[in-house]
């Protein structure tokens, strides 16, 4: 989300003249975006903080702070680093614009207000990319006991499906070929609103038109739930220029049959789920305020692969949380070997100041979190070579994103399975679907042979 926030940042300078540096010590403007999931997140935005305010010594720059940090902490940064210009939280950056036009004017303002509402920027674009990221929700009503972003997101609000159309639309005719949605919980999307024409919407476009009719059809039968958000993509965007559709991140308790279904159903739907799971206790699931169990995560995990054989699933885990005993980590050790994910993100608990956990008076040490982490590590690395040692030898399709870092003359690309792939081939073919054979595999990326249609 924040990538994809970024990028909407980046137009607003774009669009009146601005333009990027990588040498921060001739910039006239330097924006720092930030995240409050993990305290490690924080620590590093604090050093990035420290580093501009010390170079602003030096050579005169405004310095904005924005994101889930500035959210949090708001004033207290600028009490804690007076070089800070702009504390801006995510119900500020709808002032943004405002900013850089005082900026170019040689002006600060003082004082920004906060919009009652989260506002979704229009456009997420990222100049030049093949795959881009399309906020469709913002928010989220779940208050895990452990997690910050209900505090610094707010409630969830939904997108208007055309304005989530258009701009993927938008993204199509600027040589996109591949779209993420994004949400702090996608399947929680439901628009209620009705009818809400975009004022730069593009009835001329025969897409456009068919799709406008499709959903006051879609919206007669009451509101736009998740998976139906997601037919209606599939249906107008099959005969556009995207190939390929992702979505994340899915919060277990709320992914339905339906929207299952639709997966199975369309094809433009990438073969790959992000479905964190968290830990394999039931106790420690309960105290994390989860609201599913693990029968209930390995149901969906069955069900998936029973209607879309090709899927592979990646998760997070959290391990080291209050109260949890070597009996909880076994059974999370149990759950990766039963479920098998091609990938997971793995990290220990940090209290986040004003979440319930950080209350808890059963809290571990930081020898224990590490100890225990290293042990999910272990077990995760080793499934993860053999799901992924599995696949050599299939031929599977690449969307190709670029070039590899180490060799000009080989492709990057990943599979509708979100697995990363490397290959010989023109750097013509970039940002077309490409066919490829799996050949070998080195870490978590494979080396693969381009093959004649």
């Amino acid at each position: 989300m924040n990538k994809a926030e970024s990028a909407a940042l980046e137009l607003i300078l774009a669009e009146r003249g601005w333009e990027s540096t990588i040498q921060p010590e001739t910039a006239d403007m330097v924006i720092i975006n930030t995240c409050s999931v993990r305290l490690t997140a924080e620590n590093r935005a604090w050093g990035r903080i420290a580093h501009y305010a010390a170079l602003k010594r030096q050579h005169s720059f405004i310095l904005v702070v924005t994101g889930c940090m500035a959210e949090r902490l708001k004033k207290k940064m600028l009490e804690k680093q007076p070089q800070i210009d702009y504390v801006l939280g995510n119900f500020q950056k709808q002032a943004f614009a405002l900013v850089v036009d005082a900026a170019a004017d040689g002006r600060i303002i003082p004082d920004i207000e906060e919009s009652p509402q989260f506002t979704f920027a229009a456009s997420h674009y990222e100049k030049g990319a093949f795959k881009a990221f399309v906020p469709i929700m913002h928010g989220c009503n779940n208050f895990c006991s452990y997690c910050i972003v209900p505090y610094v997101r707010g409630r969830e609000i939904s997108r208007n499906p055309l304005a989530i159309l258009l701009e993927i639309l938008q993204m199509a005719e600027q040589g996109v070929r591949e779209v993420e949605l994004l949400g702090q919980n996608v399947n929680s999307y439901n628009w209620l609103d009705g009818i809400s024409i975009p004022a730069d919407y593009p009835l001329d476009n025969p897409l456009a038109a068919k799709a406008q009719v499709q959903l006051v059809a879609l919206l007669d039968c009451g509101a736009m739930d998740f998976p139906s958000l997601l037919a209606w993509l599939a249906e107008i965007l099959g005969g556009s220029s995207i190939g390929r559709i992702r979505f994340v991140s899915s919060h277990p308790k709320d992914l339905s049959e339906r929207t299952i279904d639709v997966l199975a159903k369309y094809p433009i739907f990438a073969r790959h789920i992000h479905l964190c799971v968290q830990h394999g206790s039931n106790r420690i699931l309960q105290a994390m305020n989860r609201k599913y169990t693990v029968e209930k995560y390995l149901e969906l995990v069955n069900a998936l692969r029973k209607k879309i054989p090709e899927i592979t699933l990646s998760t997070d885990i959290l391990i080291g949380f209050p109260g949890e005993t070597e009996e909880d980590v076994q059974a999370t050790l149990q759950l990766l070997e039963t479920v098998r994910f091609a990938y997971a993100y793995m990290y220990y608990f940090n209290p986040r100041e004003g979440t319930p956990a950080a209350e808890m008076d059963t809290q571990l040490s930081m020898v224990d979190k590490k100890q225990r982490l290293a042990r999910i590590i272990s077990v995760q690395r080793a499934i993860s070579q053999t799901v992924m040692q599995e696949r050599v030898g299939q031929t599977v399709q690449i969307l190709a994103e670029g070039l590899s870092r180490k060799s000009s003359s080989e492709l990057l690309g990943r599979t509708e399975q979100d697995m990363m792939v490397v290959c010989k081939g023109d750097s013509s073919l970039i940002g077309s679907f490409i066919n490829v054979k799996l050949e070998t595999l080195r870490g978590t990326t494979f080396k693969a042979r381009l093959v004649e249609d």
